[in-house]
Order: C-alpha cells, then sequence, then structure tokens
C-alpha cells in the first residue's frame, strides 16, 4: 500500500514549480513544467491549478500558457503595500488607456528589474505586452532605465556601457525581448526629486505595432507618468545606487 502523500512533498513540488520561472522565463506550458520538474505532467497539472487559484501562476487563455501571477510578484516586492499601489496605479491605468499598451512598472532588486505592476488597456491587449516578472538590468529595457541614471560607480564597469550613455542621452531605452525577438520595449526612468532612479515605467508590443513613430509619440506621456511617479515615490522604492 502506498504511503499517503506528505504536506511537506506537496509544497516541495509545487516549489519546484514555482522555481522553473527563475530567471524570467515566462509562458510555460503544463508539459514544460512537468519536464523541468521531473513530474507526471497529471501531478504538474494539479499543483499549476492549485497555484493558479492561489494567485501565485496566472494562465494565459489564448496559448494555455503559464506566467508568474500578480501574488507571487506582490510577496516579492513587500515593500509596496496597498496604499502605495493605489497611489500609482491610476496614472498607470491613464497612461495604458492613452497609449492603448499595457504600462508596467519595475523596481531594482539585487541585479534584475522585479515587474510591481501592470496596468492593462482597456482595448487592444495582447500577451506581448506583459513583461516577466524578472528582468536582467544590463539587457532589458526596463533595466537599463533604472541603470542609465545610476550613480556612477552603477554604470562603470557594465558591458552595456555605451548603450546607457545613448539612453541617458535619448531619456529612454528600447530593447528587443529576449524572449521574443519580435516583441519591443520601451522604458523610462522614474526619477525622484533628485533625480535618483526609483524604477522604470515601460510599455512593450511587437515589433510592427511599436513603430519608430509611435515611439516618438508615447515617450512624453510615459515621461510625465514617471515624473508624478517618482514625486511622490516617497519611501515606497528604495533608490538604485
Amino acid at each position: 500500500m502506498n504511503s499517503p502523500r506528505s504536506g511537506s512533498q506537496a509544497v516541495e513540488r509545487a516549489i519546484a514549480v514555482l522555481a522553473c520561472f527563475e530567471g524570467g522565463a515566462t509562458d510555460l506550458t503544463v508539459s514544460a513544467l512537468a519536464a523541468r520538474t521531473g513530474l507526471a505532467v497529471s501531478t504538474a497539472y494539479r499543483i499549476v491549478q492549485a497555484l493558479v487559484r492561489g494567485g501565485l501562476l496566472e494562465r494565459d487563455e489564448h496559448t494555455d500558457c503559464y506566467r508568474v501571477g500578480p501574488s507571487l510578484i506582490s510577496l516579492a516586492v513587500p515593500s509596496l503595500g496597498r496604499h502605495d499601489a493605489e497611489a500609482f496605479a491610476p496614472h498607470l491605468y491613464s497612461l495604458a488607456a492613452r497609449v492603448k499598451l499595457t504600462a508596467s512598472l519595475s523596481v531594482a532588486k539585487d541585479d534584475v528589474a522585479v515587474t510591481v505592476f501592470s496596468a492593462r488597456p482597456p482595448e487592444r491587449f495582447c500577451t506581448h505586452q506583459l513583461p516577466g516578472a524578472r528582468q536582467p538590468l544590463q539587457t532589458s529595457a526596463m533595466g537599463m532605465a533604472i541603470l542609465a541614471f545610476g550613480s556612477a560607480s552603477a554604470r562603470r564597469g557594465s558591458p552595456a556601457s555605451p548603450e546607457l550613455e545613448r539612453v541617458r542621452r535619448l531619456g529612454y531605452a528600447a530593447a528587443l525581448s529576449s524572449e521574443n525577438r519580435d516583441v519591443l520595449a520601451v522604458a523610462v526612468p522614474v526619477l525622484d526629486a533628485d533625480g535618483r532612479p526609483r524604477g522604470a515605467l515601460g510599455v512593450r508590443a511587437l515589433r510592427r505595432r511599436l513603430t519608430d513613430d509611435l515611439v516618438r509619440e508615447i515617450v512624453p506621456p510615459m515621461r510625465g507618468v514617471a515624473s508624478r511617479i517618482g514625486a511622490g515615490a516617497g519611501t515606497a522604492f528604495p533608490a538604485f545606487r
């Protein structure tokens, strides 16, 4: 007779599934999660459904893939409380409606840009607009927007230093997604009153939609919203050093 599954075993399996998304991996199928964890597909499916119910993962209805959910992101950045979200969310939703793209906010944590909030537009939304939960600082648009306006010591020695100087000159960063080279991301820094980067505000879409003309059109309102968020950042977003 098989012994009943222990609670600790179930937790360990759930942790293994969540660990598959470490490093910014997104849009994984149940089969891919099963392969990465060594679990049976049926077991992986049950665990994924439980994580979806808890908001730790979310399902893309069009592709039947899964990505990090909003509850897990909020747990990863506990400094952003409900009051802080209520303060900056209206600005992001207003921007999303204006540019017809999802507007996302990221903060620097260690060597990655962590997405803390995404506001979807009321129309023309597609999953390509959603950024990864964790993106490398040195190669993502969000990360470069933060790095470029950090201290000189933070920029020194970076292999992307020439690109960061270009970001500083233009006032925004643009980079193709590492997961899908057809997707372009554009980000502007969120600066506090002292000019220190507190995070980055970004949008992304298929390159054929996010044309150079559209980038020039949307960057000014993105900067305006980033300025309003930065002015009220307080201690909610630690300054990047």
